[in-house]
């Protein structure tokens, strides 16, 4: 063999460390990574070798965004970036909170849903099917991790899309994501959770690509025997867990049954009325309307409209009406007209309590009519009717009020009542609106006008790290109408002066925080609360604590550099072989490598 050619080093022939499966879904690969951190997770050569900041990341992955011609493709490259670099996520979803949530979450998670069993390319949470009945213990026990929140569904009333089965994944996937995006709860102390229960939907059934159960939906009473099994394997699988309910189709029986035995609420029904209340707290206040005087036409008298209602009858009580007096003040409309007790049919439970006696015979079906009848102050729509809210009827608000309070909440945006060009348009931009998706800007008389948006992320984030942080055993209506008031309270001096409802979305982690103490405090008043040692923080210090205790995607590269140094410390101060037999070879070796690049 020729000197000239390269010798086979055979002294470096062997390997000894074990092998390793490379697998990119635990953030690992994360290319701003600076080289010691590469190399003590064992990454290094597996990354092109730049060193990226935090800002190239994002603009590659906004440019990225940008080639994805529709809404769905957004979605699932978000997804897979999720999966591959879950740090990074959150970077750029917390920094991009306004124009991305609406990517993750509604609209184009309604979309996700319907088609949820056509995309599916890897496990985001857990499913549990009513055939594993006797052991959901057992199954939950295969999650790998700590958890301090769940979001449930059942999949059988998915936005205003009907029964998705298990194709209603989506929605405890994008809820838990806004968690961390909003208020810092972990990633991976998250856990979403859909219950395949069969479903009503037929088509779904008879779907190949189904990859749910191809079942009829269960019977209450079977629900509610899987349910109890359920929340119990769930406390004792993760003692302290928040559990929140989402999109069931009857979701008041389940709340009414848990809430005092469990750390549980509502979203639909508590989350929403929080956040439409925060809202009509600052739309009374701009309206300049007594409110003792205010009267409310609901469209919509389902959980979600009920729901909202009674969050609103407790704030009358709180201003010194009655109950009863309070209760007045609703006259809700479901699709056979208003909700009165002579109407002649059954009513669903939930809507007998503003059930009204005082229509003298009238059977309401029209809402102009009954707009005519009533006149209201405030309209609210949870109906999922898109375009309810016709010009007409925005108009003849406008000519009982000074200044309408037009809230069309139904998600997503193609289910709302009105959008918010035709309420500033038709009122002549007197309207005080708030809408459930979200809408642009108008210009109206040479001034750039916003929406408010009641988004249940103003409010569900700062609820869940709240019970959380305090430890609570329940979730108390006290906590739920305190989140409310908070987020009241959370506009700076700029978006009050412009008359807006809700605080700006992108300042939402701040906005977290104060809801959480609103939370906290009514937590301790109640004396639902279990850690004590925080009860005696001031507003202040207790605001630190909670930013103190928040995940930060951004912080990450910091810890890890920090848990190197610490390593190399010991090393060079005890020598390597004096902790030989107490580290593995291979971290002792990466310790080594990163050790000779700090």
């Amino acid at each position: 063999m020729s000197s000239s050619q390269p010798q086979a080093n055979v002294k470096q022939s062997s390997h000894p460390l074990s092998t390793r499966h490379i697998t990119t879904t635990g953030g690992d690969f994360d290319t701003a990574y600076p080289v010691e951190v590469k190399k003590y997770l064992r990454t290094y050569g597996l990354t092109p070798p730049a060193v990226e900041s935090y800002e190239t990341q994002a603009k590659r992955c906004l440019k990225l965004l940008e080639l994805k011609p529709t809404a769905i493709g957004k979605f699932q490259y978000l997804t897979h970036l999720r999966a591959t670099n879950v740090h990074l996520f959150y970077r750029l979803l917390s920094e991009n909170i306004k124009e991305l949530t609406p990517l993750i979450y509604t609209p184009t998670v309604g979309e996700a849903c319907q088609k949820w069993s056509e995309i599916y390319t890897q496990p985001e949470g857990m499913y549990l099917s009513f055939s594993d009945k006797g052991n959901l213990y057992s199954i939950l026990s295969n999650w790998p991790h700590n958890v301090e929140i769940t979001v449930i569904t059942d999949g059988s009333r998915i936005l205003g899309l009907g029964d998705l089965g298990i194709n209603g994944m989506g929605i405890p996937v994008g809820k838990l994501a806004l968690y961390t995006a909003c208020a810092g709860i972990r990633p991976d102390a998250t856990l979403p959770l859909t219950l395949d229960l069969g479903t009503s939907n037929k088509a779904l059934i008879e779907d190949p690509l189904y990859m749910g159960s191809r079942r009829d939906k269960v019977t209450p009473e079977e629900e509610k025997e899987f349910l109890d099994e359920l929340m119990a394997a769930l406390t004792e699988r993760w003692p302290g867990i928040v559990i929140q309910f989402e999109d069931f189709k009857n979701p008041f029986p389940s709340l009414e049954r848990y809430k005092d035995t469990y750390t549980c609420f509502n979203d639909d029904i508590q989350g929403t009325g929080a956040v439409i209340l925060a809202g009509f707290i600052k739309a009374v206040k701009l309206s300049g309307v007594p409110v003792k005087d205010h009267r409310a036409v609901f469209l919509g008298a389902g959980s979600a409209g009920v729901g909202v209602a009674k969050q609103l009858v407790e704030f009358f009580v709180k201003e010194g009406l009655t109950e009863d007096e309070a209760r007045r003040k609703f006259w809700l409309v479901d699709s056979r007209g208003l909700v009165t007790n002579d109407r002649g049919d059954k009513l669903a439970d939930h809507k007998v309590y503003f059930s009204r006696d005082d229509n003298n015979g009238k059977q309401i079906q029209s809402l102009p009519r009954l707009i005519d009848f009533v006149k209201p102050t405030i309209l609210m729509g949870l109906s999922t009717i898109g375009g309810a809210f016709t010009p007409d009827i925005i108009k003849q608000m406008a000519t009982l009020n000074d200044r309408p309070v037009i809230f069309p909440l139904s998600n997503p945006s193609s289910k709302s009542e009105c959008t918010f060009e035709e309420a500033v348009k038709y009122t002549d931009g007197k309207a005080l609106f708030a809408s459930g998706s979200p809408f642009p800007d108008v210009e109206h008389n040479g001034v750039n006008l916003t929406p408010g948006q009641g988004n249940n992320m103003y409010v569900f984030p700062g609820i869940g790290l709240g019970a959380i942080l305090c430890k609570s055993v329940s979730v108390t209506q006290e906590m739920i109408y305190a989140s409310a008031v908070a987020l009241s309270t959370a506009l700076n001096e700029e978006e009050q002066k412009r008359d807006w409802l809700y605080p700006d979305i992108r300042r939402i982690r701040e906005v977290s925080v104060t809801v959480t103490r609103g939370v906290i405090r009514a937590a301790q008043k109640d004396g639902v609360d279990r850690e004590l040692n925080i009860r005696s923080l001031s507003d202040e210090e207790l605001d630190a604590y909670i930013r103190d205790r928040m995940y930060d995607p951004s912080a990450e590269k910091g810890k890890l550099q920090d848990e190197i140094s610490q390593l190399t410390q010991h090393l060079n101060g005890n020598g390597l072989n004096g902790v030989a037999n107490g580290v593995a070879n291979g971290v002792k070796s990466a310790v080594a490598g990163a050790a000779a690049h700090l």
